[in-house]
């Protein structure tokens, strides 16, 4: 299989297409001002072609903050492009529909993989999607779009995931996520008071949110939302830790991109050695493949961030383009099989 990638900083559909041919799939990345325009001429351009998209930056080897990106796969690959609706509400009504993508490619372990744009409500969906997906053990890549709004075909959808599943005939796939923080010592917390629809904090181990995590890091107020991109939450999951952002302070309580129940467990995370753990990161898909076709990665806009404070973007795109065709989303939250975290890097390799 191959990758295409295509870009206009000016919103220019055609000259972000420009060279594409017999697409099998097309991801569309767009602005929130030309989304719906994007979204119907991307159908008239190449009708039939099963499509998702969402609004949010696009990248290889540069960043496309704004206009349009797309990303193509085509040459020996079968896929499929649909949605599951009434994501706030009850995905699982449609999930007949992902059963019948399934059939429809003949979808297997080693060569399919599910990638979604999802609008919001990300665990429900996530859930959904799983309850089909793990019985086949279908790897699951994907992230949140900006604007609460997704396409699939030509048609966009609100309280949405728009999802592809793709099949790689020339080879395996398989999927990865990074993690490059680690839980800071003594900084174990019982989370109380929260807000589930809000996704706040309001207490941890009954002492005010706000002032906890200041007290430890010995921050002002007006630092936290800076300082979660170097010392997010975590919620412990086994062995596993996934991430959890900061959004704002809200009192004395503390609004989140990830849900938090009461009695959850959390940590406080520190950023490690980020360039190191990228590092190891291509080290492993480079002894799980012998032969890379193309990469398709979701990066956490707070990860885009940090990397541009650090002055670190242009060389992690240039580390991870050494793998051979690399091109993704800079997502408002990473989806890794039933996973919805934060800060993170997902992705999966096609052979």
């Amino acid at each position: 299989m191959k990758q295409f990638y295509g870009k206009s900083q000016k919103g220019d559909l055609k000259e972000a297409a420009k060279g594409l041919t017999n697409p099998k799939l097309i991801l569309l990345m767009s602005n929130s001002d030309q989304f719906s325009a994007h979204v119907a001429e991307l159908e008239s351009l190449f009708p039939g072609i099963p499509s998702i998209g969402c609004i949010g930056m696009s990248y290889d080897t540069t960043v496309s903050e704004k206009g349009v990106g797309i990303v193509a796969f085509t040459d020996n690959v079968t896929a499929t492009a649909n949605v599951l609706e009434q994501a706030s509400v009850m995905p699982v009504k449609y999930i007949a529909r992902l059963k019948q993508d399934l059939n429809t490619i003949n979808a297997s372990a080693k060569d399919t993989v599910c990638i979604d744009f999802c609008s919001g409500n990300d665990a429900c969906v996530l859930t959904t999607f799983c309850s089909v997906l793990g019985k086949k053990d279908i790897s699951l890549v994907g992230g949140t779009g900006d604007a609460g709004m997704v396409s699939a075909n030509g048609q966009i959808y609100k309280d949405a995931a728009a999802y592809a599943l793709v099949k790689n005939n020339g080879g395996k796939i398989k999927a990865y996520k990074e993690n490059i923080y680690r839980p800071m010592p003594d900084c174990r917390f019982i989370a109380s008071k929260t807000d589930r629809r809000r996704y706040i904090i309001g207490e941890l181990n009954g002492k005010s949110a706000k002032q906890v995590y200041q007290d430890i890091l010995h921050i002002s107020e007006k630092d936290i939302t800076t300082q979660t991109f170097k010392n997010p939450f975590g919620k412990m999951n086994g062995e596993d830790v996934c991430i959890i952002s900061i959004k704002e302070v809200v009192g004395n309580a503390l609004a989140c991109f990830r849900q938090v129940n009461d009695s959850d467990v959390l940590t406080l995370l520190e950023l490690q050695d980020y360039r190191q753990i990228v590092d190891e990161t291509i080290s492993t898909i480079r002894q799980d493949f012998n032969h890379i076709s193309a990469v398709f990665s979701i990066n956490c806009l707070f990860r885009y961030l940090l990397f541009s404070q650090e002055h670190y973007v242009n060389d992690y795109l240039k580390s991870m383009s050494a793998l051979g065709s690399h091109a993704g989303l800079v997502g408002y939250g990473e989806h890794y099989n039933n996973q919805f975290v934060n800060q993170s890097m997902t992705c999966v390799v096609f052979e």
